[in-house]
């Protein structure tokens, strides 16, 4: 009769070596503080001196970053041939045996990153050769020279993505990348170059490179046509010049030259593809102007050497405003913080497809907001802190500006505009009017009390966002945003503004941000705006928080600067419930009234950014930090100062109870006092 029981047990002894190896390949190693997910080891931050040998063999990434790791030794990696990226960054790394990967040949990705390579990199290089397929490589911030960078790349035929960034490198040539034919992109960012000659010659698929924060004083000749983006901000560089013999379409949609010593702008492609450009921390001006004054000594020849004794001769009409490459795919366009007066005619219109356009500190003195001068696609306009006096729109050009939703004029001194200027504009969403002189009036005014130029803002649909603080507005008028359906409006640093319930009509059912900081505020009836988010009270002169603040659902609200001496527990406690982000210092509290600092402070949902900054004035007239301070000792203090005014008041009529019996005594009874004396003093004596 057969055994029913052995053909049960034979598959459980079938599986059990399958379960045995799924189990080392899921479990974490016994021996080891790694942590194992998959083909996963992470082994950062154990300060291991060296490899762990316990891991799964069959692990393709091994991390073992902020380590103690000084030296790979030869079999360091051989348990692990299956490895494909391996990290080992942060770690003192200075030496790696020439046959330190010599068991690891599959590995892509090698991130070496902030070590001490530039000790042992001999070895490095040789032990870097059998890495036949990778891909990816990480030396940055490891004292390298650009002739231990040349050993180091060499036979890396393979590479597409090179990361150098944070070395010592000073100058380039034509040898240092001449293996690397596959590379794709390449960070040579926080190095001391100062001259690159003919080192990209050879890197035919490069599309990214990053030179910012180098010493570069000049890219001229630039004749990269693969590249797609340039990063060369935070350099010397006064000149960008393409080479301008070349007629080829080029690829760069991305050129930064930010934080740089432009003089003018740059000398782009003839033909490309450029959508962003970034030009701001510059000197860059047009010179247009100057043409007339030109004396027949001027030259507009500029010749460049380089250290190896090449004569590089570009020759450039530099008063010619129109010489400025293919700008045509613009769609970004920085120049702020530069020196532009004006725009040549036309400049702008050979951008079809410009929708941003900053202009932050710059020169400008008049503004046309019109489709002649500004392209219809314009989406976000900043002209913010130039020196604008006037601004130009007219009914038939500006409407057909319909793409236009930002607009920021701020910080400028504009005396004249159109009042119905924003009318004008169909989509407009944002405007920042903010520190000039332009008044509030309504439709037909265009007088204004209190300003040289005023501004309608009733019936705007589109308008959301409106910023006029520091205009000197002194008024606001009823109803004057009837019809705009206002989010977010800011009046603050109008010393002096009269505004009422009826100022503000029809904006409690979409009203969110409300700023009215530094205007003299001392109550106001907040519970009609239900929907407000964001409130700025500060800098004004409130004894006390207005009881309608407590029926709103606040986000943020700043009561910075005023005179509170103390805010009510039951306002506290609904502050504490409902308000997220507080400000509250810079008030006159009480030391001796701090409940409600303590309410705060115990809110598990209520952030009070400035909470130890708080300051309250204790029984002395000290300033205090409310954070230290102890309310035993306005406890003390008092019992002490009562019992102090007790015996005073005692010792007062004790005083005045014996002076009334002298008086009486002189007065109504003279003779009795002198024989108490005499018969108290004045004993015979027995001789």
């Amino acid at each position: 009769m057969p055994d029913l029981g052995a053909p049960r047990t034979l598959p459980f002894f079938a599986l059990l070596p399958v379960l045995l190896a799924l189990s080392q390949g899921l479990s974490h190693p016994p021996n080891s503080p790694c942590r194992v997910t998959q083909n996963t080891a992470r082994c950062d931050g154990f300060r291991l001196t060296s490899v762990p040998s316990d891991l799964p063999h069959q692990i393709e990434e091994l991390f073992l970053n902020q380590n103690l790791v000084l030296k790979l030794q030869y079999d360091s990696l051989s348990r692990y041939p299956s490895l494909r990226l391996f990290s080992c960054a942060n770690s003192h790394l200075r030496a790696v045996e020439e046959d330190g990967f010599s068991g690891s040949p599959l590995i892509e990705s090698l991130s070496l990153a902030n070590n001490e390579l530039h000790h042992g990199y001999v070895q490095l290089a040789h032990s870097m050769r059998c890495l036949t397929r990778l891909r990816t490589l990480d030396l940055s911030g490891n004292g390298l020279r650009e002739d231990m960078a040349s050993d180091l790349l060499q036979n890396l035929s393979s590479l597409e993505f090179l990361n150098l960034s944070n070395n010592n490198l000073l100058r380039l040539d034509e040898a240092i990348f001449r293996d690397l034919h596959q590379l794709k992109e390449l960070n040579l960012e926080r190095n001391l170059l100062f001259e690159i000659d003919g080192a990209f010659d050879h890197l035919k698929r490069l599309q990214r490179l990053n030179l910012a924060y180098n010493s570069l004083p000049c890219l001229v000749k630039f004749e990269m046509t693969q590249l797609v983006v340039l990063n060369a901000s935070h350099n010397i560089i006064e000149w960008f010049i393409t080479n301008l013999d070349l007629t080829e379409t080029f690829q760069l949609e991305t050129l930064d030259l930010s934080d740089n010593q432009l003089l003018y702008f740059p000398f782009l492609p003839q033909k490309s593809r450029l959508k962003t450009l970034l030009l701001s921390n510059n000197q860059i001006s047009f010179y247009g102007h100057l043409a007339e004054h030109t004396s027949p000594n001027w030259t507009t020849s500029v010749e460049y050497y380089n250290l190896g004794g090449n004569l590089s001769n570009i020759t450039v009409d530099l008063w010619n405003d129109s010489f400025h490459g293919d700008i045509s795919s613009v769609e970004l366009l920085d120049l702020r913080v530069n020196q532009v007066r004006y725009f040549p005619q036309g400049f702008l219109q050979k951008m079809p497809h410009l929708n941003r356009l900053w202009l932050t500190r710059n020169c400008l003195e008049s503004l046309n907001l019109t489709a002649e001068d500004l392209p219809v696609t314009l989406y976000q306009l900043d002209v913010s802190n130039n020196r604008l006096t006037e601004v130009r729109a007219q009914l038939s050009s500006t409407s057909k500006l319909n793409n236009l939703t930002h607009l920021n004029l701020s910080l400028n001194d504009i005396q004249q505009l159109p009042p119905d200027m924003f009318t004008m504009l169909p989509s407009v969403s944002s405007v920042d009017l903010s520190y000039n002189r332009v008044g509030l009036c309504l439709p037909g005014d265009t007088t204004s009390l209190d300003s040289s130029a005023c501004a309608v803002w009733r019936n705007l649909s589109s308008l959301k966002q409106l910023h006029i603080a520091g205009c000197n507005i002194m008024n606001v008028p009823p109803i004057i945003f009837k019809g705009t359906p206002l989010t977010h409006l800011e009046l603050s640093n109008n010393p002096g503004l009269l505004i009422d319930q009826d100022s503000l009509l029809g904006l409690s059912g979409t009203l969110q941000h409300l700023g009215l900081s530094n205007t003299g505020l001392q109550n106001f009836d907040f519970s009609p705006y239900k929907n407000l988010k964001s409130l700025n009270i500060s800098k004004n002169s409130m004894l006390e928080l207005p009881r309608s603040l407590m029926t709103l659902n606040l986000k943020l609200l700043d009561l910075r600067d005023n005179m509170l001496s103390t805010i009510q527990s039951e306002q506290a406690f609904v502050l504490a419930d409902r308000v997220q982000i507080l400000y509250v210092n810079g008030n006159a509290f009480n030391c001796c009234q701090l409940q409600w600092y303590r309410t705060l402070e115990a809110s598990r949902t209520l952030s009070v950014v400035d909470l130890s900054e708080v300051t309250c004035t204790d029984l002395h007239y000290q300033r205090q930090r409310a954070v230290l301070f102890n309310s035993f000792l306005c406890g003390r203090r008092n019992t002490e100062e009562s019992f102090f005014w007790y015996i005073l008041l005692f010792l007062s009529v004790s005083v005045s109870l014996v002076g009334i019996g002298v008086i009486y005594f002189l007065t109504f009874r003279p003779k009795v006092l002198p024989r108490a004396i005499k018969k108290r003093c004045w004993r015979p004596t027995p001789y």
